[in-house]
């Protein structure tokens, strides 16, 4: 799921729930990544008074965001998340539009399952 910056983060948190995901890629006009909004920065946001209505993706996503390629392996997308202690890593194609996105639960289904 990808959103736009001046979307409303109440509005994105009911769509999350719905589809049982725990962030969304904000992208640029050319769906290029410019942040994520993850669980994580809503509960930060809301913990602190922020009606999630009265403000916008922007004000709240995270922006150092890392990616990787639909190419590299999962082990390397693994380290990647590792290093940078993050739990989503969007995946982008050869003109860095967004493609996906990986998890850290997606990672762990993928072991449990063998493949």
């Amino acid at each position: 799921m990808t959103v736009e910056r001046d979307e409303r983060p109440g509005e994105i948190a009911a769509a999350m729930l719905d589809a049982g995901i725990k962030s969304v890629v904000v992208v640029d006009d050319d769906e290029r990544p410019v942040g994520i909004l993850t669980s994580t920065d809503y509960v930060a946001m809301t913990a602190v008074g922020v009606d999630p209505y009265d403000t916008t993706v922007e004000e709240h996503m995270t922006r150092d965001i890392v990616t990787a390629t639909g190419a590299e392996s999962l082990a390397a997308v693994a380290a990647r998340m590792r290093e940078y202690d993050i739990a989503h890593l969007p995946v982008v194609d050869e003109a860095d539009h967004v493609i996906g996105i990986v998890s850290s639960t997606d990672l762990t289904a993928h072991l449990a399952d063998g493949e």
